[in-house]
């Protein structure tokens, strides 16, 4: 049997493209060979299954008071439910958290994905063996966000809070004991439009530096 990998996210595993001259049909959408999730499941080969599972505006745990259905907690039991068994869960969430109309802060959205992976873990989905989970720290939205066309509804305080997500991450996934990635450690490039979605050579990267870590998680 395949390999099971659940990429569970927001915009950046839906594949939302900000500047249509980078999308391959010039949409606002990756094309499938563009997207992260399609490069890793060619990468890895047919011996896996790379389920994407990506939702534009989705945060960890909280309820956006404009958009329904974006609590990622409301929907990560019949998410992992529907696809068990469960090999290994990649979680790449926070951008979105970081918008001022939730007023939390980095070490809060920290602790809104603890809360996210320990709900993971608790549910019966992994076939018998240990819950194996990966948490991606999106790259830290860029400064022209402030003066671009989403800056109302993001807000001022947001491009700072992201900066701080990578070390809360990382403090939140040693307390947990589960595997811990910086996508702005890596490389991984946000566009210049919007300042906070991957480019289609921000998607290769970090499918390129997946497909080196997940043999080694799936031992």
């Amino acid at each position: 049997m395949k390999k099971h990998i659940l990429c569970f996210g927001d915009s950046n595993t839906h594949g939302y493209c900000a500047d249509p001259a980078d999308c391959a049909d010039g949409g606002v959408r990756f094309a499938e060979e563009q997207r992260w999730t399609q490069l890793l499941q060619a990468d890895l080969g047919q011996d896996y299954l790379v389920i994407e599972e990506g939702l534009s505006g989705r945060t960890t745990c909280f309820d956006d008071p404009i958009h329904e259905g974006l609590n990622g907690l409301d929907y990560i039991y019949p998410c992992l439910k529907s696809h068990e068994a469960i090999d290994l869960l990649i979680i790449m969430l926070g951008t979105n958290d970081c918008k001022d109309r939730f007023y939390s802060s980095a070490a809060c959205i920290g602790l809104g994905m603890a809360r996210l992976v320990n709900k993971a873990k608790s549910t019966d989905c992994w076939g018998g063996k240990t819950p194996n989970i990966l948490v991606i720290a999106p790259p830290p939205i860029g400064e022209g966000m402030l003066t671009s066309a989403v800056a109302a509804t993001m807000g001022q305080l947001c491009v700072e809070k992201s900066r701080q997500l990578a070390n809360s991450y990382r403090e939140q996934c040693e307390l947990l004991n589960v595997s811990f990635l910086d996508a702005g450690a890596i490389g991984c490039e946000f566009n210049t439009v919007d300042f906070m979605h991957l480019t289609s050579r921000g998607h290769r990267t970090l499918a390129e530096a997946l497909t080196k870590l997940i043999p080694q998680l799936l031992r």
